[in-house]
């Protein structure tokens, strides 16, 4: 891994347009988007259709061939919703696709190449029409879904469950548990009597949290110049190594 050889203030400058271009493009295409939100390349994070609401604290991590992606397509125009909750992360190519409904809790974690969606578009046959029921999704505090798993419609996961990489939910999980397969079905079950240490809790004081980390960047990136950085870019093969 490559040494950040960017000057403080040069970093700085990046996080302030990062954060300018989240708020220029991002938030209007939100009904709402909460404070101290952290989205990494957001010119790689896709956002479109009606009533979707997004809590405070929330990460997401774009990448040029893993966008983050959430959709709204409703049955007619302003229909449809997806709300997700307080420090909430969506990792490289995660998505959410909503008919209806999707609801994501408070500290949901989705990891690389996830997906959640609350419709199968299409009927057996009728390859023109969606399903005329609607079947909504909802995820519950502090879950996390493992690299590529994926949630169908009509699911409800349970606070605090784990589901597997690479899993398929097609029916209810119960909470503390860990689901695996495709189908995906109980493996393990966890006991919340040990407590669990959750997204919420490292967001507890997020102006706190924005303040370490600027302190952390001006300790770690204090002694870099600007022509060390400027050699790094032409000369990606002379950088050190972390």
């Amino acid at each position: 891994m490559h040494q950040d050889l960017r000057p403080y203030w040069l970093k700085q400058l990046y996080l302030r347009y990062r954060r300018w271009y989240a708020e220029y493009f991002l938030r209007p295409r939100c009904t709402e988007l909460g404070a101290h939100h952290t989205i990494m390349k957001p010119w790689y994070v896709h956002i479109s259709g009606a009533n979707i609401r997004i809590g405070r604290c929330f990460t997401a991590i774009g990448e040029p061939m893993h966008r983050v992606q959430i959709g709204v397509w409703g049955r007619e125009a302003g229909q449809g919703r997806i709300q997700i909750g307080d420090c909430v992360l969506m990792s490289p190519g995660a998505r959410l696709s909503a008919s209806d409904e999707i609801v994501l809790g408070d500290g949901v974690m989705m990891a690389n190449g996830s997906y959640i969606t609350d419709s199968d578009w299409h009927t057996l046959y009728d390859r023109t029409a969606r399903a005329p029921e609607p079947t909504p999704v909802h995820i519950g505090d502090n879950v996390w879904l493992g690299d590529h798993a994926t949630v169908l419609k009509g699911v409800t996961i349970g606070a605090n469950s784990v589901v597997a990489a690479q899993a398929v939910v097609t029916r209810d999980v119960p909470a503390n548990v860990v689901v695996a397969g495709n189908p995906a079905r109980v493996v393990k079950e966890l006991d919340p009597d040990r407590g669990f240490t959750t997204r919420m809790d490292l967001f507890a004081d997020p102006a706190g949290a924005e303040a370490f980390f600027d302190a952390v960047d001006r300790e770690v990136l204090r002694e870099n110049s600007l022509l060390r950085w400027l050699w790094s870019v032409v000369y990606p093969a002379g950088a050190p190594r972390s």
